[in-house]
């Protein structure tokens, strides 16, 4: 395959420079060099692209997918418990479908936060890095782990190992054996399962312990579910490297938040919530039903968390939980404009969270362009450094790469 050399682009780079006039040259799977200007990179025994003045950004990482959650854009399913809606075999159809879904909307990457079938995603993710099924690069996760029989804990296949820090250690110990990347503990419950749960510890302190040191032991890393900030700060003190939600973060929560900065991660999910609050009607969640949820209080107390989570530096990363029938897959880009109008990010710093600190994340060269770097990409029609909605616009995302293979490559009276 021919060298690719993006040309009369403005670039978005990802590492917090302004947008800039240049150009890009992609060979094999990798970026090989960046310049700014023009007629500044050789150009033989090159494809050249011309950009015709779009913006040239790195691909998007979703830092709270779901690619089992039934749901996406085009393809709605509908019922009382997600994890049954589907026959396992038509499931993981339907999460090889939700992959592609997800890629094409721009997210070139997904740090998965819990699956609905044991070995979804780690099938899953072995067809996509076998170049056999289009899907993003993806963190592969367990299923959601909570104790059975706990308020506020979702339904789901359970641990057959029990409670106690042995069968912590057992079921982690399954997981690795299987192949998966994550293992997500819910820590804490969640009030749309029972009222007041979000408040609760869900496991003891030498249960998290046990889990946490098998998982580092055998170099899984771990996420969960910490709405509490008891929690929050259990989470912390064993070493997990993401958190969602964090709506009860207290004083003490925070400071040690900012004290493990550069070992973690929060996503605190709002597109979800976002999503019950004003679009979920039709799907039996009245105004009344959030409310009792306690959707409005948690997005009204994260407009307070998340700034100054923001602003004592602790990296705060969109991810909205979608897979639900009123928050589809494919929808995911819409958390970049609720971290503008909620939480007063401007434009570029959620675009840095979307793609440099995502690829933090996922532990690997993506989230920026620069040279050695993967060449996964998007050509934007537009600039979403001042307006981010236009990554919601499929008509608007010219060009998906990644792996420097086109996934999504119009023609040029396209661009």
């Amino acid at each position: 395959m021919k060298p690719m050399l993006f040309t009369n682009a403005l670039i978005f780079d990802g590492t917090g420079r302004d947008v800039f006039a240049g150009e890009v040259l992609v060979e094999d799977d990798r970026i090989a060099a960046v310049a700014e200007g023009a007629d500044q990179l050789v150009r033989d025994n090159t494809e050249v692209i011309d950009c015709e003045g779009a913006t040239l950004m790195p691909g998007l990482v979703e830092a709270h997918a779901h690619l089992s959650w039934p749901s996406s854009v085009g393809r709605i399913f509908n019922g009382p418990n997600i994890a049954k809606v589907l026959p396992p075999e038509e499931h993981l159809l339907v999460t090889a479908h939700n992959a592609r879904v997800t890629l094409e909307a721009g997210f070139t990457s997904a740090y998965s936060a819990g699956s609905l079938g044991t070995r979804f995603e780690v099938a899953l993710k072995k067809e996509i890095e076998g170049g056999y099924l289009p899907g993003p690069r993806l963190v592969s996760s367990s299923l959601e782990q909570g104790p059975a029989g706990v308020p506020g804990v979702p339904p789901a296949e359970g641990n057959k190992h029990g409670r106690g820090a042995a069968g912590m250690r057992a079921y982690v110990t399954e997981m690795a054996e299987l192949g998966v990347n994550s293992i997500k503990l819910l820590l804490s419950g969640d009030d749309a399962f029972a009222e007041g749960a979000s408040q609760h510890l869900t496991y003891s302190e030498a249960e998290v312990a046990a889990a946490a040191d098998e998982a580092h032991a055998r170099g899984i890393w771990l996420s969960c579910h910490a709405q509490s900030a008891e929690s929050i700060k259990l989470a912390l003190r064993h070493g997990f490297r993401i958190l969602y939600h964090c709506s009860h973060a207290d004083a003490e929560a925070l400071d040690l938040l900012e004290a493990k900065k550069a070992e973690v991660f929060v996503a605190p999910a709002v597109g979800l919530r976002y999503a019950r609050m004003h679009e979920a009607e039709a799907f039996g969640i009245t105004r009344a039903v959030a409310e009792k949820m306690g959707v409005f209080a948690e997005v009204e107390r994260m407009q307070k968390l998340i700034p100054a989570m923001r602003r004592r530096g602790i990296r705060v990363l969109p991810g909205g939980d979608y897979g639900f029938p009123y928050n589809p897959i494919g929808r995911n880009a819409r958390d970049l404009e609720l971290f503008v109008k909620l939480f007063g990010f401007t434009e570029t710093e959620v675009l840095i969270a979307a793609t440099k600190l995502g690829g933090t994340l996922m532990g690997l060269p993506v989230g920026v362009i620069q040279d050695g770097w993967l060449a996964d990409l998007l050509l934007v029609q537009g600039n979403p450094t001042q307006d981010v909605t236009s990554l919601q616009d499929p008509q608007r995302l010219l060009r998906i790469m990644k792996d420097g293979r086109f996934i999504k490559r119009p023609t040029t009276s396209e661009l």
